[in-house]
Order: structure tokens, then sequence, then C-alpha cells
């Protein structure tokens, strides 16, 4: 195997920056108790827990002109309310200014919310300029199965003391 490119270190060590935005996020303090929704309303929940993250480079280095661009492979276990994996793919953009980059990310998540068994599909948007993070991660519109038909939201996720945890905020549309 040859030398190694830098882009692991690099594009891993971006990656924690960018998902760690996610603690600046607010979030509602509402709960839901699964099953206390009416029958035709979409009620707001709150779902909390920890997850491992696990990210593999999966192209070579692509440096040019002041950035360098890569690609990863996600691999999650999620616990606490959400229960379950998920597999993604991560793009990443480093650019030659300190503290800017962004990324963008796909992850099909497949479990159990709060006992409803299905999977949804996340998206990641984040960039952090000179510094300054920000970071969206919603459920892509109709990508809900299962039980989990019809399911929207947001996710925050934190990062603390090298732990990694997420905070949920969904609805679950009635199925006709």
């Amino acid at each position: 195997m040859k030398n190694r490119p830098r882009f692991g270190v690099g594009a891993i060590a971006v990656a924690g920056l960018l998902l760690g935005f996610g603690s600046l996020a607010s979030s509602s303090s509402y709960s839901q108790t699964p099953g206390t929704a009416q029958k035709g309303a979409n009620v707001s929940n709150h779902a909390t827990g920890t997850f491992e993250v696990k990210l593999v480079p999966a192209a070579a280095e692509d440096k040019a002109e002041g950035s360098t661009l890569g690609r990863m492979s996600i691999d999650k276990q999620f616990h606490g309310d959400l229960e379950g994996t998920s597999k993604g793919e991560m793009l990443s953009a480093i650019t030659s200014v300190k503290g800017s980059a962004g990324y963008v990310a796909i992850e099909r998540v497949s479990g159990s919310l709060r006992g409803l068994n299905g999977s949804f599909v996340l998206q990641h948007t984040g960039t952090m300029t000179r510094g300054t993070p920000s970071l969206t991660i919603t459920v892509v519109p109709d990508s809900g199965t299962g039980q989990l038909t019809g399911l929207s939201g947001k996710m925050t996720i934190i990062i603390a003391d090298g732990k990694h945890s997420y905070e949920f905020e969904y609805t679950l549309a009635p199925t006709p």
C-alpha cells in the first residue's frame, strides 16, 4: 500500500468539527409519549440518545485551487429512543483558510423510533466559516417506511467529552 493520503486525518478532523455543529442548534424540550397522539393530528415528539459513528475515507484526496475534496462512508449505531443503525455517504471540502469547510451527507437509518419500526433518510448540510459553524440535519420528505411512514423532523448532534448524542424533534403524520 502506498503512502496513505492525508485526506483521512484531515477529513475526519473536519467531519468531527462539522458533526459537532449540531450542539449549537436550539431545540424544544417538549416530549410526547408514544401512542398518545390523536388520530389525524401531527404531534411534535422529542427523542434523545447516544450513537457511535465510524467514518471511513472512500476516495483519494483531490486538492485543487486551494481546497481538498473528499468522500467518506458513514456507519452509525443509535441507542436510546432511536435504536438502530445507519449507513451513508459524506462529501466534504476543506479550504486553505483555517476554520472554513463544508460537507453534505445522506444516511439511511433503519430500526425502531420509540417502538415504531421502519427506516428513514437523513440529509446533512454543514458549513464552517472561519470557525463559525452551521449544521442542518433533516428527514428527507417521504423517506419513512413501515411504521415510520409520514415521518418528518430535524436532528441535532451533540459532541461532549468525545461522546456523541442526538436530539430528534419529529412528527409522524397519520397514514390514510
